[in-house]
């Protein structure tokens, strides 16, 4: 009976998946394209939300580093994909980002992964400056101009190859999160001493799981380059692409994989809508919001989950009993 149930709970999760992704694919048919564009942020954010979960979340190491492979993937499509003169297609353009992203990562946290706590999360965010220092020291005193134009693609086709780098997103996510590796990734962080003790190698853990979450982060600001269409320096290592995610994953709840999803979503939308009706306050709106999930839900939107399930049950059960007494007193 309970693998009947757990099988039947599973089809219906895989379902409801499925048709999210057919609606989401569907949707440039008949939704307008302010809305695809929304919907493309919303993709964007949900990427670099789950990639930062899928290694900060079990290994519990605090990284600030999204920003920087954003921008890595952001000025690899500038290097690559420059207007009038693109040197390769757009899809080897995003493998090239991809590429790019996972070497950055792998010899950064070669160095940086033995830190640990607060260190790891200065040096991470030092990496955000370093990187947009070099990109415009380049700009300024080798090619002489400040700012790339990158090949503008279509409204729909950045939303596809966002769809496209958000199911391989996930897909990675899960398969990891359920492998040996993702084992080792949570020993690491419950006691990474004693992990190291049972013969898990927490360097090489650590760094290729570091090295992976780079990689989608990467991906999505090389498409995004593509709509933004001129970037430089500060747009493209604008540190709220580091703190914005970690925000989301937590305020999503990082207990299950869909928790930086929704946290994500939910809050891209909340960000559009109140950056457009309170422009000089929307930050200190989502600093409550952030302060009242921490405090009164430690495990994010998630954990609201069980809460509404336990009560739903209480009251069927208060339902059916007050129905079997009734019944009672009929007869």
């Amino acid at each position: 009976m309970d693998i009947t149930v757990f099988k039947s709970k599973k089809l219906v999760v895989v379902g409801l998946v499925l048709l999210i992704l057919i609606w989401l694919a569907t949707s440039p048919l008949y939704a307008s394209s302010s809305n695809i564009r929304l919907l493309s942020t919303i993709l964007m954010y949900i990427i670099l939300a789950v990639s930062w979960a899928m290694f900060s979340g079990p290994t519990g190491y605090m990284s600030l580093a999204p920003a920087a492979f954003f921008g890595v993937g952001i000025y690899t499509a500038a290097f690559l994909y420059a207007r009038g003169s693109p040197l390769l297609p757009l899809p080897a353009v995003i493998v090239a980002a991809c590429a790019i992203s996972f070497v950055i990562a792998l010899l950064v946290g070669l160095v940086t992964l033995r830190l640990k706590g607060i260190y790891f999360a200065i040096f991470s965010f030092g990496l955000i400056v370093l990187l947009g220092l070099i990109v415009q020291y380049w700009e300024n005193q080798i090619i002489g101009r400040r700012g790339q134009h990158v090949v503008a693609e279509s409204t729909e086709t950045v939303f596809y190859v966002m769809l496209a780098i958000l199911v391989a997103t996930l897909l990675v996510a899960y398969f990891l999160r359920r492998s040996r590796w993702g084992m080792a990734m949570l020993s690491i962080g419950g006691n990474e001493e004693a992990a190291a003790h049972m013969g898990v190698n927490t360097t090489m853990v650590k760094v290729f799981t570091f090295a992976i979450s780079a990689t989608f982060m990467g991906a999505v600001g090389a498409i995004m380059a593509t709509r933004w269409i001129y970037v430089d320096p500060s747009t493209a290592f604008n540190p709220m692409y580091s703190f914005m995610p970690v925000l989301m994953a937590v305020f999503g709840g990082m207990g299950q994989l869909y928790g930086p999803v929704l946290g994500a979503a939910v809050f891209a939308y909340l960000e559009r809508m109140l950056r457009h009706e309170f422009p000089a306050y929307y930050m200190i709106v989502f600093g409550v919001i952030l302060i009242i999930v921490v405090l009164f839900l430690p495990g994010g939107l998630v954990g609201l989950i069980p809460k509404l399930r336990d009560r739903l049950r209480g009251v069927i059960a208060k339902l059916r009993k007050g129905g079997q007494a009734e019944q009672h007193a009929n007869t």
